[in-house]
Order: structure tokens, then C-alpha cells, then sequence
């Protein structure tokens, strides 16, 4: 857990968990310990993917836990639209995000073409058949990377360190990037509760 500095003057933690399960099993014991002491102009945001659970179902688990322990919601806030709790899901799979952004995988592994976002099954980032890991596994593999297999946590900073979020095509990292530049704007402080899984270390 290390506090950063964000280009706007924003501070985050960084809290990751062993998957969905672990996330949802500890998210409310975390939750309640926050309760007595968390300041007002602080921010939790729970991010996770939605690979195998109905996305929809999967938010209002996580924004139920929150409300049971006493917390407003980005989605339910309180009379006067505050909250402190809001949920950001990674449609698909995480990697769906590194997809968004060709630019960076092309950047961090040579031999990827640059112009593969211009390919029918990768123009939707969110919708990519097949699974995404899987889809980017083989893009690397056939430039000549990760031949022994996908090395998640390794794909995941090398290509993290070249993504311009202003440019990503997936839908669901421009909401996570515009909720979290409306949390900055706002002049709040942003601990970040994400589902802890291979891509994130």
C-alpha cells in the first residue's frame, strides 16, 4: 500500500486481492474498518472484471456490500448526491484495456503490428470472441513473445508503462479513466480496491 501523487494533485492506494472471490469475501471487513475514521473527501473505488459473472449482477453485489456497511454509492448517493463508494467493472477481462490501446502492446512488443485495432475482431476491445487473455497470447506469440506462455503479471507492466489513457478505445476503461478524472476534479483522495489477479501483480 504506497500513497502516489497524481498528475492533478490526487493521492491513491492501491489495494489488490486474489480475485473476485477474495475481493468480495474481504471487501466488507475492509469496508467496516474505513467507516469511523475515513475522511470526508476520500473516494473508494472498486474495480473488478466481469469475465465470467453477469456484469450487472456482479456491481450490485459489490454496491450491496457497501451500502450494508453504512457507505454511499456512486450509483445510489445520498439526498444530496454524495458518496464514497464507487464500482468500475473491466468488461470481459482486464486485458480488454491493453487492447484499447494497440499503440502501447505495439510499443512494448516489437513485431506487433500497430495496425491491429483495424482488424475486425479487435476493433471492439469489449467484445473480442474467444477471451482476451487468450486473444492476447496469441498476438504476442506470433510476434515472437511469451513462446513458454502468457506471462500476465510481465505483459501487464510492460505494456501498462505505455498507455495514453486520453486514447483508449474500450468502453469500459473510458468510464473507469472519466470517473476517476471527475473524482480528481473534485478535489477528493482515491483508494482503489481492485480485484487482485495475474495482470495486476
Amino acid at each position: 500500500m504506497g500513497e502516489q501523487g497524481g498528475d492533478r494533485g490526487a493521492y491513491f492506494s492501491i489495494h489488490p486481492y486474489q480475485g473476485k472471490k477474495d475481493l468480495l469475501s474481504k471487501l466488507p471487513v475492509r469496508l467496516r474498518g474505513y467507516k469511523p475514521w475515513l475522511p470526508p473527501d476520500w473516494r473508494i473505488v472498486v474495480l473488478a472484471d466481469c469475465d465470467a459473472d453477469e456484469c450487472r449482477q456482479l456491481k450490485t453485489m459489490v454496491e450491496g456490500i457497501a451500502r450494508r456497511e453504512g457507505f454511499f454509492t456512486r450509483a445510489t448517493p445520498d439526498g444530496q448526491g454524495a458518496f464514497t463508494v464507487v464500482t468500475r467493472l473491466a468488461i470481459e477481462e482486464l486485458e480488454a484495456w491493453f487492447f484499447g490501446d494497440v499503440e502501447a502492446i505495439a510499443a512494448a512488443y516489437r513485431g506487433v503490428p500497430p495496425s491491429l485495432s483495424k482488424r475486425q475482431s479487435f476493433r471492439d476491445p469489449d467484445r473480442i470472441a474467444g477471451g482476451t487473455w487468450e486473444a492476447l497470447e496469441r498476438v504476442l506469440q506470433r510476434a515472437g513473445h511469451h513462446l513458454g506462455g502468457l506471462n500476465k503479471i510481465i505483459a501487464a507492466r510492460d505494456i501498462s508503462a505505455h498507455m495514453e489513457p486520453g486514447r483508449n478505445r474500450s468502453r469500459s476503461f473510458q468510464v473507469f479513466r472519466d470517473g476517476l478524472r471527475s473524482l480528481a476534479d473534485a478535489g477528493v483522495t482515491t483508494g482503489s480496491e481492485p480485484a487482485g489477479r495475474s495482470t495486476s501483480g
